[in-house]
């Protein structure tokens, strides 16, 4: 079978993708990925919050014994931290020891810091840019309106600096995700990735304190981003990448099915090893065959909101129908 496919106009062997993540800063577990079949790589996102802590602790370390003896003022007075260097060189040094594409992931505060960022992330020579607009709102006087020009506006600042292909990578908590992804499109996001993974606090009751659990995604975490796909497939120029609780070959075919380019995966792999890769690409393969498609384009958005005869696939008559039905429902489910 043939699996190639194009994300972001760049060819992939594959539409399984490495998302962003700590697994790709271990040099053997890269090698691992490449060999398992990913057809590309996200490396982790680079955070200017990280960049500014780094500096902040910097400047505490240096001037830490400061002033404690006459002659001594100040000890590396000329000491400054590198900013982004370290990341940047990772992301150098990774593009140079995999044959596979990489794209670089950024999160930034400042306008001219995106950019900026941007601009050095395309020096490395990575073949894309993923602009990962992950933030949370804590202002209730910013209306939807200023929150999103102001992430558009970002889209086209770095378009107009950089040659690479950028991807955006959004959460599903906008007014309407839809009308904000269509604009997006409009002012020349290549593609997008659907949806982040939100990390949230929880706290310790006993302890009272902030815990930040590491949670992987589940079965079934990839149904927003697959009613989203179904919506998006043929109405928009760009490239759709499913993302969050693709974790086996059905995820990935369903995910295709609904009508994303590419999928991308990360628990999966924590959970099961760079083999899962394999694995889900034989699955793939072997269902393509089961069903006598030859290539990725056979039945890509077979089952988008475009292209399927059930008017009320992707609305709430599929809600009502679970609810006229539910006594099928508790007979599968018995209440105790």
């Amino acid at each position: 079978m043939d699996l190639s496919t194009h994300y972001m106009g760049i060819p992939l062997k594959n539409p399984l993708v490495v998302g962003a993540s700590n697994l790709v800063t271990d040099t053997e577990m890269v090698k691992k990925l490449e060999e398992a079949g990913a057809s590309a790589i996200v490396y982790k996102s680079l955070f200017e919050e990280q960049i500014n802590l780094e500096a902040a602790e910097l400047e505490d370390d240096l001037h830490e014994y400061d002033d404690r003896h006459a002659e001594m003022i100040d000890l590396f007075p000329k000491v400054k931290h590198s900013g982004p260097r370290a990341h940047l060189i990772a992301v150098k040094e990774l593009k140079e020891s995999v044959s596979i594409p990489v794209i670089a992931s950024l999160n930034c505060i400042f306008d001219s810091t995106w950019v900026e960022y941007a601009e050095l992330l395309e020096k490395t020579g990575v073949d894309g840019l993923e602009i990962n607009f992950y933030s949370t709102i804590t202002d209730a006087n910013k209306t939807p309106q200023e929150i999103e020009s102001t992430r558009i506006d970002i889209l086209k600042q770095i378009k107009r600096k950089v040659e690479i292909p950028v991807s955006v990578k959004l959460s599903p908590f906008y007014t309407n995700a839809l009308e904000f992804i269509n604009r997006l499109s409009e002012d020349g996001a290549d593609a997008f990735v659907l949806f982040n993974r939100l990390f949230q606090p929880d706290i310790n009751i006993w302890k009272e304190s902030f815990e930040m659990p590491y949670n992987l995604s589940h079965k079934g975490d990839n149904r927003l981003s697959i009613r989203y796909a179904g919506l998006l497939h043929g109405r928009i120029q760009a490239n759709i990448a499913a993302n969050t609780g693709i974790l086996d070959g059905e995820d990935l075919i369903a995910t295709l099915l609904a009508g994303a380019d590419v999928a991308q995966v990360v628990s999966t792999i924590y959970r099961n090893g760079a083999d899962q890769i394999t694995k889900m690409l034989d699955e793939l393969g072997d269902w393509m065959k089961e069903k006598g498609y030859q290539t990725i384009d056979d039945f890509k958005g077979k089952m988008s909101h475009s292209r399927i005869n059930e008017p009320f696939a992707y609305k709430r008559g599929q809600y009502v129908d679970f609810l006229m039905k539910s006594k099928e429902y508790f007979k599968k489910y018995p209440m105790r």
